[in-house]
């Protein structure tokens, strides 16, 4: 996991001389901090013991568990404040405590500009203001009078209303709105395909819909005929919208209005039904990854049960944090982890992947990224970003000084030794680190990765590099988001920690897969999680797809994954294959296309690759989004000349490219089967705008078979 190096002994003199030095005179006062900032109740000492202690264990001592959190042995965690049990009380409690403090931010547009591309591309590019802020107080009214004027506008408790708009702080507050009043809300990802949309609304048979002008005037339009129930439009922006909508029977209304409304009719919040814990509280719709989006029900009491078991798992949790939301809210991950923030009186400032980065595609030139001005502690970050800053920073270092390389390599093999043993190394993060740990605004003081596997080299980079733990997290929609996370302290890479407080984890045998509870080292089987985050199942569903659903004898629900794990000595689960991912090739070997995608997106050549494989043939293709630089580097080095189309589209590029991945995969011990054989290179990166990856870039594999028909069936002979 090293970074290779060679360095000049005098430097190497020089460095550990220096770092001897000042570990010297910062011992004593680093070493009495320690202990005054330790945890009350922790009698484990140093990180590198508190690391080692048991993270779960087998309540019934079996080694397919099930596996509980070690504070949750007697029972799992329900609630995180007494009698708080639905998401109106919850925000409620969070405004009484936090009344006067900052909950929601956004940045204002000061301007923007068309800029032209090299290529002939026209970008808009904007320039930001500062983040201006509502206060817990104002989000409370703000959410109360919208919901009220949603009554006014006919809209019934318990009767669905449907959210399609991007992440942004008038999304919460609708969200808020919904939870006060119990409207169950209806989330839909604003970058599926029209036919997907149009299937949400219609099976959830809305009448109001809550979206952006932008949205409206760009897709949703197109189908509103399709959608025969519809008769309100709510708006979320100030500016009008030049769609009116009355030549098919739709009001349109701008949000400001409806709250206006509100405030007017005298529809106050003594006059609503408060919801029950077990009444839904969104329906959420998958991101179709796997085929139709499914309608996940997701009641008050799920998400209670979310926020108290993930919440649990960040210590130190509190009103002085802040957390950078750009993820879709339509994701369940980022949904539960703002509203984790609002439990502990967090404020959430907002941002989108075009305007996270001071390189961001919408950020001017010489102007601020959201990370830059808002310096959040809190962040997820998808596998897919980290992949990014990783390949983007190894880079620049290949291209430093012999003595700028050597001085960083020395520096990170020595923080890698000293993360090991639980050791800080402040002197290297401050002289070494910072600039790169500035990438994410300076501040971060814990990264949580999900959404897909992150790789060991990614993980330890960025643990590095960003000066903060980075954990792995593991869930879905169909259990509320919960399920495990790694503990700050862990450093281990590969893992996805403990069971949450709030969910327990059991393995079942796939003998046909040869997964066993009886395997050695370890057991494994498919990951089985149970407890009181599980949903209430898919909306409208027929009951064979319900079947990945059950109740036990006891009354509680539990979940069939489809991942297969493996449960390690400390209680920490590894995710190892996935059932259904799976393919037979001809002479029966068994591919998993996302190990291998895992494994390949390390090497500095791919920006993105899908790995296909069919069970009538006996080798495995792939589908590469190569990393422009790397590639017209590699490409200028074997004289192969021409335009950026013309080189992805170029047989003698692709041998080049194939012979670098198959180099990498035989480094990361894949097995030869499992290297793909032919590669097709795709100019375009893949977009969720492209329709072939969802909002968390994860593979729709559906969509991309389609779309490279022709170049399946030519790698595969034309068979």
């Amino acid at each position: 996991m090293k970074l290779k190096e060679d360095p000049n002994p005098m430097l190497l003199f020089l460095f550990y001389l220096m770092v001897w030095i000042y570990t010297t005179i910062t011992f004593l006062p680093l070493y009495l901090l320690s202990w005054v900032s330790r945890p009350d109740g922790d009698f484990y000492g140093s990180a590198e013991e508190r690391a080692k202690r048991p993270k779960a264990h087998s309540i019934l001592g079996c080694p397919e568990g099930p596996y509980r959190a070690m504070s949750a042995t007697k029972r799992l965690v329900m609630i995180l404040h007494p009698g708080v049990d639905t998401l109106d009380k919850m925000f409620e409690y969070a405004a009484t405590r936090f009344p006067h403090r900052d909950c929601l931010g956004t940045r204002m547009v000061i301007s923007e500009e068309d800029e032209r591309q090299s290529n002939g591309k026209v970008f808009k590019k904007v320039i930001l203001g500062e983040y201006s802020w509502l206060s817990y107080k104002e989000v409370l009214t703000a959410a109360s009078q919208l919901g009220s004027g949603m009554t006014s506008l006919g809209q019934l408790p318990k009767t669905n209303i449907a959210i399609i708009c991007e992440t942004r702080a008038e999304w919460m507050i609708a969200a808020l709105a919904c939870f006060t009043y119990n409207f169950p809300l209806v989330t839909i990802y604003s970058t599926l395909g029209v036919q997907a949309i149009a299937h949400g609304l219609n099976e959830t048979q809305v009448t109001h819909i809550i979206t952006s002008r932008e949205l409206l005037e760009t897709k949703l339009k197109a189908i509103l005929a399709e959608v025969p129930r519809l008769q309100h439009i709510i708006v979320v922006d100030n500016t009008a919208t030049t769609w009116s909508g009355s030549q098919r029977g739709i009001s349109i209304h701008s949000m400001a209005a409806v709250q206006n409304l509100g405030t007017r009719t005298g529809n106050g919040t003594h006059d609503r039904k408060r919801p029950l814990p077990s009444d839904i509280a969104v329906i959420m719709y998958t991101s179709g990854s796997t085929g139709v989006p499914k309608g996940v029900m997701i009641s008050h009491s799920n998400i209670i049960a979310g926020i108290a078991g993930m919440g649990e798992r960040v210590p130190k949790l509190s009103e002085e944090e802040t957390y950078i939301g750009y993820l879709p809210l339509a994701h369940v991950l980022e949904l539960i982890s703002e509203l984790i923030c609002f439990s502990y009186g967090c404020r959430i400032g907002y941002s989108s992947p075009q305007t996270l980065s001071d390189q961001s595609t919408k950020i001017k030139k010489g102007s601020k990224g959201d990370v830059s001005i808002l310096q959040p502690s809190l962040m997820i970050v998808v596998p897919e970003i980290m992949d990014r800053i990783y390949k983007n920073v190894m880079t620049k270092v290949e291209e430093m000084s012999y003595v700028q390389r050597t001085l960083f390599i020395l520096a990170y093999n020595y923080k890698l030794e000293q993360l090991a043993k639980g050791n800080s190394t402040p002197l290297c993060d401050r002289l070494v680190f910072r600039k790169i740990r500035n990438l994410l605004g300076g501040r971060t003081r814990f990264l949580l990765s999900g959404g897909a596997p992150l790789s060991a080299a990614t993980q330890r980079f960025m643990n590095v590099c960003m000066c903060c733990p980075v954990c792995q997290g593991y869930g879905l929609t169909e259990t509320c988001g919960a399920g495990t996370i790694c503990e700050l302290w862990d450093y281990s890479t590969g893992r996805v920690g403990g069971p949450l407080a709030c969910c327990e984890i059991k393995l079942k045998e796939w003998v046909e897969g040869g997964y066993q509870s009886t395997d050695k080292p370890h057991p494994r089987g498919e990951i089985i999680i149970g407890g009181p985050s599980i949903t209430m199942g898919y909306y409208k569903s027929e009951a064979k797809k319900q079947e990945d659903f059950f109740v036990d004898e006891n009354g509680q629900r539990w979940f069939c994954t489809g991942d297969i794990g493996e449960f390690h000595q400390d209680g920490c689960l590894k995710i190892i294959d996935r059932k259904k991912d799976l393919v037979k090739l001809q002479a029966g070997e068994y591919i998993s296309p996302g190990k291998v995608e895992a494994m390949l997106k390390n090497c500095a050549l791919v920006d993105n690759i899908c790995i296909y494989a069919n069970s009538d043939e006996n080798y495995v293709i792939g589908f590469v989004v190569p990393n422009q630089k790397q590639l017209l580097a590699l490409a200028g080095q074997y004289s192969v000349r021409g335009s950026w189309e013309e080189l992805c589209n170029s047989e003698a590029v692709k041998e080049l490219v194939l012979k670098v991945i198959t180099e990498a995969a035989l480094t990361a011990q894949l097995e030869r089967f499992e290297i793909p054989r032919k590669i097709c290179l795709s100019p375009e990166p893949w977009t969720p705008e492209t329709g072939l990856v969802t909002d968390a870039f994860k593979l729709k594999r559906k969509e991309l078979k389609t779309h490279y028909k022709d170049d399946i069936e030519r790698m595969y002979g034309g068979k």
